[in-house]
């Protein structure tokens, strides 16, 4: 395991890289649900686990689930997603 720390771009910045995040099925584990993020040019950038995300992100009223998810993915983004 490593002990490299994980640093995050600043939502400013996450904000002017992605173009989307897309909810799809994790191909390397049946009946498991990824939020992968993409690129404004539709590289694919990295991906979050659906059920981690929505644990992290707590309870929220349904209506705000979707801004509260892809607030928590934006304030997420891993640095090294610049080096791809």
């Amino acid at each position: 395991m490593s002990d490299d720390k994980i640093t995050f771009l600043p939502y400013e910045q996450a904000i002017n890289l992605v173009g989307a995040i897309q909810e799809e099925e994790d191909i390397e584990r049946p009946n498991k649900r990824i939020l992968t993020v993409y690129s404004k040019k539709d590289k694919e950038l990295c991906w979050f686990d659906f059920e981690e995300t929505l644990a992290a992100v707590g309870e929220v009223n349904k209506a705000d689930k979707k801004e509260a998810v892809q607030n928590y993915v934006l304030n997420h983004i891993p640095d090294w997603v610049l080096e791809i």
